[in-house]
């Protein structure tokens, strides 16, 4: 295994001479899909491994072989496909949840880094970090259909509003996120942000975007109705996951060389805890149900369970080697069956939203067909 000293020389050079610091780790989980909504995937890029987590047992259930130098990764909100971005290979590998292996692998640029799935499961939006374009995979054919071109270098993370309308993607080098219009894939608008600015997570309303500055050591709100800057929360030494509650009312933060976790209160935006975790927290995401958040720990090779009730962390899950990023399904709180969708019933959907009756139903077919 790599020493503390190596591993950091990779991190920050990549391969070649990518620019790469340690904030490049981005956001944000079988025998069936319902099994598969509980469960949890972790890329370790020194040992091109996804480690498949069961939260009911904290133990990890499967390792998958994927590319090379796996990082970003997001679950298709049937919680049956995850898609992975291998930062050396090139290419996106499609793991079925269901089998635990590789059913497909797509090409993907010169330097693919980040992934996020739109709310309808229908298209993967993958940023790369040295050409500064995203490409967009269809689900239903995993294969790219669109690539949206000069949005800067080093896309870290990718996330969408609830209704897929908008994503907002960060760009390291120059300190901003750059929203971009899902329905004509063009960026509307640029926000200058922190210094370094690594994942951006949204709020179940939609209303807010928190994104991670990690060498400012704070964390930017975005008003998504305005797209400007409503605060900035300092929070722990070099900021970069960051995760929000399905209740929207906590958002949590790994700080790199910390080695803890802020707690921020969305309603005031204060830091309300501070969490200890491994050495080098990167990755987070909160489980479906908001009861407990999950930090990986890139340098402990590990991944901690915080319990969001006492913020406390109740297990410690070793993985593979440098692990970065960690999904869950995407969340979405949409319809299950067409007849949801009928006697104006699709309007009473917000996560996705519909303009239709048509556009609800083919959200169902296309849950239905992943």
């Amino acid at each position: 295994m790599m020493n503390l000293t190596q591993k950091c020389s990779k991190l920050f050079f990549g391969a070649g001479v990518r620019v790469v610091t340690l904030a490049l780790f981005l956001v944000v989980f079988g025998a069936s899909a319902a099994l598969a909504q509980t469960r949890a995937y972790v890329p370790s890029q020194f040992d091109n491994t996804v480690s498949v987590i069961d939260p009911a047992t904290n133990t990890v259930v499967a390792s998958v072989l994927v590319g090379d130098a796996p990082h970003g990764i997001a679950v298709t909100p049937n919680g049956a496909f995850a898609y992975v971005a291998n930062q050396n290979s090139n290419d996106v590998s499609v793991i079925s949840a269901a089998t635990n292996t590789v059913v497909a692998t797509v090409p993907a640029g010169v330097d693919p880094f980040s992934v996020a799935i739109t709310p309808n499961g229908a298209f993967a939006y993958v940023g790369d970090l040295t050409d500064g374009t995203i490409r967009v995979i269809n689900t239903s054919t995993d294969t790219v259909t669109t690539t949206i071109p000069a949005l800067g270098s080093n896309l870290i993370s990718i996330a969408f509003t609830p209704n897929g309308a908008f994503a907002y993607v960060t760009a390291l080098i120059s300190g901003t996120v750059k929203v971009i219009n899902t329905a004509t894939n063009t960026v509307v608008t640029t926000v200058p942000v922190g210094s370094f600015p690594n994942v951006v997570a949204i709020t179940p309303n939609g209303a807010f975007a928190y994104v991670a500055n990690q060498n400012s050591n704070n964390v930017s709100v975005i008003s998504t109705a305005t797209n400007t800057v409503v605060a900035t929360i300092p929070v722990g030494s070099n900021p970069t996951g960051v995760d929000i509650t399905p209740n929207g009312a906590f958002a949590y933060v790994a700080n790199l060389f910390g080695d803890n976790v802020s707690v921020i209160a969305t309603a005031t935006n204060t830091v309300v805890a501070t969490v200890p975790v491994g050495a080098g927290p990167f990755g987070v995401a909160v489980n479906p149900n908001g009861a407990f958040a999950y930090v990986v720990n890139s340098f402990a090779n590990n991944v901690s369970v915080i319990a969001t009730a006492t913020n406390t962390v109740v297990a410690t899950i070793p993985v593979g080697d440098f692990p970065s990023f960690i999904a869950f399904p995407v969340r979405t709180s949409g319809p299950t069956n067409k007849d949801q969708c009928k006697n104006n019933g699709w309007q009473t959907f917000t996560n996705p939203a519909f303009s239709n009756q048509g556009q609800c139903i083919k959200f169902v077919n296309q849950m239905h067909d992943q």
